[in-house]
């Protein structure tokens, strides 16, 4: 596979940032939350991790900018805590 192809994700509300690289989330988290605007899928999670925290905090300030997104928290323990976080969309319009 070349390096310039797109990566297929599934869109099923999950996204697992561990395979992405940190320089890849600034334009990989916006585009995937309106992906999942678009199907329809208004409760997303996140996986960051919880490391040193610094993922994170940049997924945050994404969240905390992006025009679909009503609200965004830590996890609950059992969706994984620290190391994820639950987004909820705004329904498209």
């Amino acid at each position: 596979m070349n390096d310039d192809e797109p990566i297929q994700l599934p869109i099923d509300g999950v996204l697992d940032l561990h395979t992405f690289s940190p320089k890849e989330i600034g334009d990989l988290v916006p585009e995937y939350l309106v992906a999942c605007q678009q199907a329809g899928i208004l409760e997303v999670r996140i996986i960051h991790g919880k490391g040193i925290g610094n993922l994170q905090r940049s997924v945050h300030a994404i969240l905390s900018r992006h025009p679909a997104v009503e609200r965004f928290a830590t996890a609950s323990a059992t969706y994984g805590g620290t190391g994820a976080t639950i987004v909820t969309l705004r329904a498209k319009s």
